[in-house]
């Protein structure tokens, strides 16, 4: 797979479809890497008419690691909030996203239509809003504004989650599959999938340490309510109703803050992208994309 040299780093990226199709950038979630897009769903989305564009953010898969900044101080950056200042983390989400912007420059793609999926829903809504001129629209799938006044993840599927993980390779790949079981929603669970899947992962690459910074970068810029009311892109949020990390109110929330957006609540669907919804979310993001014409 190519590299695209952007902010003085290296980001592992992948194309799937004609380069003459519309340019539709994917933007993962916390930890995980471009597979989390899976091949089914690139490929129906090229069959849609799309040219897709997946790739690994920082600190995972196959992009940069940042292993040398160490693991963040979690007590010192709850502490900086406390004192209302904002905490020191190894890069943010505004960094994260200028990388994003950076994946469409080495393409020589000026504007794309942009669809993240939790923390890359978040920022994908930073991109929408610090470069309005690269998005041709925005789709938000299970995220938030991380705005404290939300409700927050059940602490329970908190606390198992972000345990820590064996390192070995099928000890790991079992952990995992129970863990994904957790945010599915309540749709049927295919051990076989999710297992499959957490193998490729494992087998690509191994690297936890960037979780700890992936979530660090999450607490700046912090809560975004704000700053999405600038969002001018024609706007889908997506989110499951049963979603145990991201309740349905932040979904909600995104909806109401960035004008016209369209809300599309899944029954059924946690944190996941179960089979049983993939045509719902294909149609909707399709929909969405022809709303300006390109």
């Amino acid at each position: 797979m190519p590299k695209a040299n952007v902010n003085n780093i290296e980001i592992e990226y992948e194309t799937i479809g004609e380069p003459i199709s519309k340019p539709l950038l994917l933007i993962a979630g916390l930890g995980s890497q471009l597979l989390a897009w899976s091949d089914d769903l690139c490929e129906d989305l090229a069959d849609h008419g799309f040219f897709v564009i997946r790739f690994d953010n920082r600190d995972v898969g196959l992009s940069k690691k940042f292993e040398d900044a160490g693991m963040p101080n979690f007590v010192e950056i709850n502490a900086a909030f406390a004192r209302g200042e904002t905490p020191e983390v190894s890069y943010t989400l505004n960094d994260m996203a200028n990388d994003a912007v950076g994946v469409l420059d080495a393409l020589n793609i000026d504007k794309a239509h942009v669809c993240g999926a939790s923390m890359g829903g978040m920022i994908a809504q930073i991109l929408a809003y610090k470069h309005p001129s690269r998005v041709l629209s925005l789709t938000v799938i299970m995220s938030t504004t991380g705005n404290p006044d939300l409700p927050q993840a059940k602490p329970e599927i908190m606390a198992q989650f972000f345990a820590p993980v064996p390192s070995e390779r099928k000890a790991y790949i079992e952990e995992m599959v129970k863990r994904d079981s957790l945010i599915h929603g309540t749709f049927a669970y295919d051990e076989d999938q999710s297992r499959e899947y957490r193998a490729k992962e494992y087998n690509r690459s191994y690297y936890p340490e960037g979780i700890a910074r992936q979530l660090a970068a999450m607490a700046v810029p912090g809560n975004i309510k704000p700053k999405i009311s600038a969002i001018q892109a024609p706007t889908l949020v997506i989110h499951g109703r049963e979603d145990p990390f991201n309740p349905v109110e932040a979904g909600k929330e995104i909806a109401t803050a960035i004008s016209g957006a369209e809300l599309l609540i899944l029954d059924g669907m946690g944190h996941s992208f179960p089979r049983e919804v993939i045509p719902r979310i294909v149609n909707a993001l399709v929909a969405n994309s022809n709303k300006n014409g390109n």
